[in-house]
């Protein structure tokens, strides 16, 4: 970014910090996208909370970013593991704030696994979890009883530029990435799994781009939505993927499971919006399918039959491999989260599912317009 870019930003973040100071300061843990522009929400994050430690999702590491981050804040490396085993998610949560009151960032619900652990025998208190995505929405929600509050930013109005713009930088990414082999999307009809937010997004870019495309969803709603919006809706999943040449999963859960990929139509590309772990069950693969490189990026998969596919950036988000830009757009969200901090702070939530309330977001849309309306 350049110097006035920064400048603006940090502005920015700096006005949007002192509009949710909490009363109390919380000690936080935050799991973020380290990208280029993300160490100036970081010390954001800091002026909200007393960040005791970063951990970077591992497929989403600017080396910039990375560096810059260490210098002043605790990095950690990030696994699910970390968080899938009760004692380990507790002993790490000890050893980075035991006895303080704290929030957790989270982008992917990383922390749901574990939380009733953390929530019960952490020496200190957990206030509660900042979510990001739709993935973790949906894995905090699907617990039988939370047993802490869980504010979501991934309903929220201020997230729908940043979904529809993620849509289409994942259309760019999977473009460039065919097109580096000599293909065109036209003439091979695209399947969208998923027709959330950023799903319907690449849907409708795909469309204007004059690729056939259809739609599976396992809401009967969405499907209503997408027929509404003139897209095919597959009524049999299995025939569907048969006959696409292009799969992109945006589901933010299990897209594709280890007995799909032997059903995809030959030389079909796959190509996801969230990290390979949540939308592809690769570890289920039929071990007969070899592996080899078809380009940057792209990994070929073939059958001893002949079947093959190609995976786009190892199944992780394709549009990572362009910076994964929204713009400003981003800031907007990232100023909600930040929101949170100060809800979470009061101790006053009960246990469950809640949002930043409408007056918080329309603050923090003005100051964003303020700054990025010029």
């Amino acid at each position: 970014m350049e110097p006035t870019e920064l400048t603006r930003l940090a502005d920015y973040f700096g006005a949007v910090t002192r509009a949710v100071m909490p009363e109390n300061r919380p000690a936080s843990l935050l799991i973020t996208h380290l990208l280029a522009e993300r160490p100036t929400f970081v010390r954001a994050a800091n002026e909200v909370s007393d960040l005791r430690a970063v951990l970077p999702k591992p497929r989403s590491i600017h080396p910039a970013a990375r560096a810059d981050v260490g210098r002043d804040y605790r990095v950690d490396s990030l696994t699910r593991q970390m968080f899938s085993d009760p004692e380990a998610g507790l002993s790490y949560l000890e050893s980075r704030a035991a006895g303080r009151e704290v929030v957790l960032f989270d982008v992917g619900g990383y922390f749901a696994p574990v939380l009733d652990v953390l929530a019960d025998r952490f020496s200190g208190r957990l206030l509660g979890v900042i979510e990001d995505t739709e993935n973790g929405h949906q894995r905090y929600a699907a617990a039988d009883k939370l047993p802490c509050p869980v504010v979501s930013a991934a309903r929220s109005p201020l997230k729908e530029p940043e979904d529809f713009l993620v849509g289409e930088s994942v259309v760019f990414s999977t473009e460039a990435l065919t097109r580096s082999r000599g293909d065109i999307f036209h003439g091979r009809g695209a399947l969208v799994i998923g027709f959330g937010k950023v799903g319907s997004s690449i849907a409708r870019l795909l469309h204007a781009k004059g690729v056939h495309v259809t739609v599976y969803d396992i809401d009967p709603v969405r499907r209503a939505q997408a027929l509404s919006k003139g897209f095919t809706v597959a009524e049999d999943r299995n025939a569907a993927l048969g006959a696409a040449g292009l799969v992109l999963c945006a589901t933010g859960a299990m897209s594709l499971r280890g007995d799909d990929f032997p059903r995809l139509r030959q030389d079909a590309y796959v190509a996801t919006v969230t990290s390979s772990e949540d939308e592809l069950d690769l570890d289920r693969l039929p071990a007969c399918y070899e592996t080899s490189s078809a380009g940057e990026h792209i990994t070929r998969y073939r059958s001893p039959g002949g079947h093959l596919f190609y995976l786009l950036n190892d199944g992780d988000a394709v549009n990572f491999l362009h910076g994964a830009s929204v713009g400003p757009f981003i800031y907007l969200v990232q100023g909600e989260l930040l929101a949170g901090v100060r809800m979470l702070a009061r101790g006053d939530l009960g246990p469950g599912m809640h949002e930043v309330p409408d007056v918080d977001r329309a603050t923090i849309a003005n100051l964003w317009l303020n700054h990025y309306n010029r």
